[in-house]
């Protein structure tokens, strides 16, 4: 279905700049800012001339394409959630710290290359592969939202400087390539399809927090798998079939002695007191 083309006009362009500062050699003022929130934009091709704006929020339009973005060299943040977006791919923009692509649909990561981006939210889209992101290029990306897409895997996801990762509701089945993601401290896994804990690693040093909830986990010995994580403090293992087992708190204790807290509730010290001792027993045995 053709879209009723709707470019952005000067009146609308006015209506949206503000935010007035020194431009980057300091002799001069321009707007930073520009905001055009829903008004059903297809066309963007007058802000191509706005080559000192730093921060751009287009979301709720209708757009499918974002070359005129391409001269804005010094743009640090961009918003675009819930346009007509395929592609995230944008000419690398040097500054570029923060995107949101949110509820568009962007099948692959190809030609995201920014080098100081910090920031990237892809979330609800119909991203089948995280392989296409190129990590040659993303050495400062520490925060990646992928939350409902059509991942099945954890492949391609190269990423050193990682810290956040949040892949809840996809259709992901095995945990592959979570090696190289030395420090990562904070993993969502929720909402899933995953039944086996191989996959982590004790490069992953840095993690602290990890939300299985509603997978297919079955067994207390898939958890045992956690034992390779030394920093493991938070776990969620909530609407998995192992959470049903007799004693289920008392005996992933067992397991992992350093946890802080499961499905959100922390370890009193009668628990450890009590794993302690089934632990003892057990050893004697």
């Amino acid at each position: 279905q053709a879209l009723a083309p709707r470019p952005l006009t000067e009146e609308a362009l006015k209506e949206g700049l503000s935010l007035l500062c020194k431009t980057g050699n300091g002799l001069a003022h321009a707007y930073v800012k520009f905001e055009a929130k829903y008004k059903d934009l297809t066309d963007i091709s007058l802000l191509e001339c706005f080559i000192h704006l730093r921060y751009v929020d287009l979301s709720g339009n209708k757009l499918q394409d974002l070359s005129p973005l391409s001269n804005l060299t010094h743009l640090l943040w961009l918003k675009v959630d819930g346009n007509l977006l395929t592609s995230a791919c944008l000419q690398e923009l040097p500054y570029l710290q923060i995107i949101s692509f949110a509820h568009n649909r962007i099948e692959d990561m190809e030609g995201i290359t920014h080098p100081r981006l910090a920031n990237l939210s892809l979330k609800g889209n119909k991203i089948q592969t995280a392989l296409g992101l190129s990590h040659g290029r993303l050495f400062n990306l520490e925060m990646l939202e992928l939350r409902g897409n059509m991942l099945e895997t954890t492949a391609g996801l190269n990423l050193p400087k990682l810290k956040n990762l949040y892949l809840a509701r996809n259709t992901i089945q095995s945990l592959e390539g979570l090696e190289v993601l030395g420090q990562l401290t904070t993993l969502h896994l929720r909402d899933n399809q995953i039944e086996t804990l191989d996959g982590f690693s004790s490069s992953m040093k840095c993690l602290q927090y990890l939300n299985l909830r509603n997978n297919g986990i079955s067994s207390l010995q898939e958890v045992a798998k956690l034992q390779v994580l030394p920093t493991l403090q938070a776990l969620v293992l909530l609407d998995n079939p192992c959470s049903d087992e007799p004693n289920y708190r008392l005996e992933v204790l067992i397991l992992l002695p350093h946890l802080q807290r499961l499905d959100k509730e922390l370890f009193e010290q009668d628990e450890r007191a009590e794993a302690n001792k089934i632990c003892r027993k057990r050893q004697e045995e």
